[in-house]
């Protein structure tokens, strides 16, 4: 289990760091670190701090994703899903909330607003070629493979 410093910052005062819901869950939930509650009117989004740094470690990244159950019953997007947070960034971790629901939303402090996974990452270098091995697929996609069921 990989060790991840983390530190806080002033707003982020009576909170708790991020931590599993359960014993299976793949995410640590980051909550909101706010003074203010933010009304998240249907189409809006805002940038919403969480009152923390992280030292992803080398190799890994930190992917910020969404809450199902916010999701589901209250139409909450994390925008650019997932967010990425590099190794070498040192930042305070912030998420883009959005609202795709028809009803406002409002985002209190401490409500948990996201999901943070930590993941490998594959470093690669590129390999110039004059072509590209055949597929059966070829340069296919955006719906090529069809959307019926199977």
């Amino acid at each position: 289990m990989p060790l991840v410093p983390i530190t806080t910052l002033p707003h982020f005062a009576g909170l708790t760091l991020p931590q599993y819901a359960s014993s299976g869950a793949a995410g640590l939930d980051l909550q909101a670190a706010i003074d203010a509650p933010i009304e998240l009117l249907p189409g809006a989004r805002a940038l919403v701090p969480t009152g923390i740094s992280i030292a992803v470690p080398p190799l890994f990244e930190a992917q910020v994703r969404a809450r199902s159950g916010l999701a589901l019953k209250s139409g909450l997007a994390v925008l650019n899903s997932p967010g990425t947070i590099d190794s070498d960034y040192r930042g305070e971790v912030k998420v883009i909330l959005a609202n795709l629901s028809s009803d406002p939303f409002c985002v209190v402090r401490g409500l948990r607003i996201a999901q943070l996974v930590l993941a490998p990452v594959a470093r690669i270098e590129w390999q110039p070629v004059d072509s590209l091995d055949a597929t059966a697929r070829g340069a296919g996609g955006f719906g090529s493979t069809g959307t019926g069921a199977r």
